[in-house]
C-alpha cells in the first residue's frame, strides 16, 4: 500500500514562486539576490528540485547550497532572519498545512546551518550567534 505524498510538485512550485516574489520585493534582500541571480526561471526550477527533494524524498536535485552562501560576502543574521519571516509568511498562505509546517521547519534548520557555517567560514575565532528564529 502506498503512502499519499506530503504534497503535490504544483504546490511546491506555489511554495517556492510566491516565496521568490516576497524576497524579490523586499527592499534588503531583493538586491542580494538580484545581483547574484541572473536567469530566474532555471534558479526558481533548482529551488523546486530542492524543495521536492525534503518535501517529497525525490532525487532530482543535485547542488551545494552552502557553498554558494559562504561565498557571500556581509551578510548578517538579520539576512537571515528576514528570510525566514518570509519564507514563514509565505508558509502561512498555504492551505496544505502539514506541507507548510514541515517546510518552515526545514527552512529554520537550513538558516540557522547557513548562518553557523557562515560564520564559522567568516569568523572563524569568534563565537558563532544564534538566530532569532520567527
Amino acid at each position: 500500500m502506498a503512502l499519499n505524498p506530503l504534497c503535490t510538485r504544483q504546490e511546491i512550485h506555489d511554495l517556492v514562486w510566491d516565496f521568490y516574489d516576497r524576497i524579490r520585493m523586499d527592499d534588503v534582500l531583493g538586491p542580494i539576490f538580484s545581483e547574484r541571480i541572473k536567469d530566474w526561471d532555471t534558479h526558481l526550477g533548482v529551488m523546486e528540485e530542492f524543495w521536492s527533494s525534503l518535501l517529497l524524498k525525490t532525487d532530482g536535485f543535485n547542488g551545494n547550497p552552502m557553498a554558494k552562501h559562504l561565498s557571500l560576502q556581509h551578510i548578517q543574521a538579520s539576512h537571515f532572519e528576514q528570510w525566514l519571516r518570509l519564507f514563514k509568511e509565505t508558509c502561512q498562505e498555504r492551505e496544505n498545512r502539514a506541507m507548510a509546517e514541515l517546510a518552515l521547519e526545514y527552512a529554520q534548520r537550513i538558516a540557522r546551518s547557513f548562518w553557523f557555517g557562515y560564520q564559522f567560514q567568516h569568523n572563524p575565532t569568534q563565537v558563532a550567534t544564534e538566530l532569532q528564529l520567527p
